[in-house]
């Protein structure tokens, strides 16, 4: 993971600081509260709301980190930029896949804010890999099990 890029829209950043901030400023601060209300019923070994507080600790400090990379190694996109004929990151395509003719919407995004069922594919997907850089009315074969083609037929 050394020096990746996380891409991200603006709206993204602000979802990925504003769940940081909620991590660090209030559970955190709630996991710790449960954590001492844990220790005070005694006995650790067999204390099983002290081991679902370390657990939950565990988790959100997992979390914390992560989030701390990513926000320390993003990349805006920008999506602003329009008129392009060719597929970049933050690009919205409409592909044809050649086999049944029909086509759908996709937005290219980091893997952050990939959400495949509401159009947001991850450009780190076999789809986004064959698209991005290719131009409007490029066909190409995206490289999986089975492989398939797709034709751009529009990029906003």
């Amino acid at each position: 993971m050394a020096d990746e890029k996380i891409y991200v829209t603006e709206e993204g950043l602000k979802k990925l600081q504003d769940e940081y901030n909620n991590l660090v400023h209030v559970v955190r601060e709630e996991v710790k509260q449960e954590l001492k209300e844990a220790r005070a019923l005694g006995d650790l070994s067999e204390n099983a709301d002290y081991d679902a507080a370390r657990d939950m600790q565990a988790q959100v400090e997992a979390r914390i980190s992560e989030l701390e990379y990513q926000l320390a190694n993003y990349e805006i996109i920008d999506t602003k930029k329009g008129g392009s004929k060719t597929v970049r990151i933050g690009s919205t395509v409409t592909i044809k896949f050649m086999d049944t003719e029909q086509e759908a919407d996709y937005t290219i995004v980091g893997s952050t804010e990939a959400d495949p069922l509401n159009g947001k594919l991850s450009n780190e997907t076999p789809l986004a890999q064959a698209i991005l850089d290719k131009r409007i009315g490029s066909t190409v074969t995206v490289p999986v099990k089975n492989p398939y083609q797709v034709m751009i037929v529009r990029v906003k």
